[in-house]
């Protein structure tokens, strides 16, 4: 392929970032954390903008920024740099509906040309934002950075992104998916297309099924109140796990290049066969409805299993079987590609499990291709193991380090569409209203027994092994 990104590395960078959500969780964890590393590799823009609903001092604010580096960023360990963020820091508190802090806004970046506006706020206030950054006359020449999730069904993703291209062109617009700036999903793209051996096995010819888990061990914690609002379906299955599917069932795009991802992205979307109740397992760990912020008879899922189909030639009929789910037994992110027997039976012990490709997106990066081999003596019958590449990721580029360069560069590769958004919030757009009631399951185990049933017939859910890391455990036979 060819590396189709002339129009945004030819792109004015923009001057300023206004980050709206200043005292939120996400700014605290991830994004103080991705701006005090842009500033130890000189990238820092000049000027950057808190914005939030209360009034803070700038002890305040410094302390805050400070608290956030030490705990989630690894420590300060560049003083210049860590300097150079305090000093670009202003700070505007007021209400979002009010034109006075907008003009604040205004005053507080001192004569920035080229603004990028960051909504790290709660979805319901994207709208709201948005209209009032017009309103002050300061959207031109800027660029909108939008945290995910864009809605919360096919019509409200089509409401904000209607508000968000009256005020912003669609260029400018980067609709942040963090999932899409980490190494490994990054390393998924480039092994498909980058390995001839891949292409003829990489249809339905030779494959019989795909299965994704996405596990955590650890419950909502004092994220009730948002999940009541979204629920895994909505939270990482929809987005996240949606862009895995993409990535190992697109065709190749004609280039690197932006649109061309996206479209050959939406293009799964859309081939995508509508999601039904019987597709669908909800389940809820037993002790959510006692979380802080959620409802006494609460019916919002923490666990979702589904299996769709996405019918292209390449994949038609082929199920792809995706589960995530909160206080399971471990946390990790792997994909498994479950390859068809071979034709013809030549071995006495080919009954076992076929060949399988494993990818291990999290928390290690590992590539696994389940291969049998013939044990020593007279007889034909061995065992299958797994031929092994792990790659060490010390050192790597955090996603919102990566992401928020990229969008303050005007490169948005890494970044989702409208197409693709609107496509994915389609093929699952009947289930969020026509789904089944949630079962309830034990914190530590795979989830309710109905998603075992769910892919009986396809060999059962591979669990993620938790003790492998690179040069350690992992499978030998399976």
């Amino acid at each position: 392929m060819t590396d189709d990104t002339t129009t945004t590395r030819n792109a004015p960078h923009s001057d300023a970032l206004v980050l709206f959500g200043f005292t939120g969780d996400l700014a605290n964890k991830k994004i103080f954390p991705a701006l005090y590393a842009m500033a130890k590799r000189g990238e820092l823009v000049p000027r950057v903008v808190g914005v939030a609903g209360r009034a803070q001092t700038d002890e305040e604010v410094h302390r805050r920024v400070r608290d956030s580096i030490e705990k989630e960023g690894g420590g300060i360990t560049d003083g210049p740099a860590f300097d150079k963020l305090q000093q670009a820091i202003r700070y505007v508190g007021g209400d979002y509906n009010k034109p006075e802090t907008f003009e604040a806004l205004k005053t507080a970046l001192d004569g920035a040309k080229r603004p990028a506006h960051y909504l790290a706020v709660p979805p319901t206030l994207f709208e709201t934002v948005i209209q009032n950054l017009g309103k002050a006359g300061l959207a031109k020449d800027a660029r909108l950075i939008v945290e995910k999730p864009f809605g919360r069904d096919l019509a409200s993703a089509k409401e904000l992104d209607a508000v968000a291209r009256s005020v912003f062109p669609e260029d400018a617009i980067f609709r942040i998916d963090h999932y899409l700036g980490k190494e490994a999903i990054m390393n998924l793209l480039y092994f498909r297309f980058a390995n001839s051996f891949l292409e003829p096995l990489w249809c339905r010819d030779h494959v019989a099924s795909v299965q994704m888990t996405m596990s955590e061990d650890f419950g909502v914690g004092d994220r009730g109140a948002f999940y009541e609002t979204a629920g895994t379906l909505r939270d990482v299955v929809e987005n996240h796990l949606f862009q895995i599917v993409a990535l190992l069932a697109m065709e190749p795009p004609k280039s690197r290049g932006f649109a061309d991802l996206q479209a050959a992205k939406a293009d799964v979307f859309k081939a995508m066969r509508p999601l039904k109740a019987d597709d669908m397992v909800r389940g809820q760990y037993d002790g959510y409805r006692q979380e802080k912020d959620v409802a006494p008879d609460s019916d919002v899922e923490t666990y979702v299993a589904l299996r769709l189909f996405v019918d292209t030639p390449r994949w038609k009929d082929v199920p792809f079987y995706l589960r995530a789910g909160k206080k399971l037994p471990n946390t990790a992110v792997e994909v498994q590609i479950q390859f068809k027997p071979p034709r013809q039976a030549l071995f006495e012990d080919a009954g076992g499990r076929p060949n399988y490709l494993r990818f291990r997106l999290q928390p290690t990066s590992s590539i696994a291709l389940a291969a049998r081999v013939k044990d020593v003596g007279k007889r034909f019958v061995g065992e299958q193991r797994e031929l092994y590449a792990c790659e060490d990721l010390a050192g790597e580029e955090a996603p919102y380090d990566r992401l928020l360069g990229d969008a303050m560069a005007g490169d948005s590769s890494l970044f989702t569409g409208l197409e693709a958004v609107e496509a994915a919030w389609t093929a699952v757009d009947d289930i969020l209203v026509d789904h089944p009631k949630v079962v309830a399951y034990k914190p530590g185990t795979w989830g309710p027994a109905e998603a075992d049933a769910l892919i009986a017939n396809d060999g059962g859910w591979q669990a993620p092994n938790p003790e492998e890391a690179c040069g350690g455990n992992r499978r030998k036979d399976a």
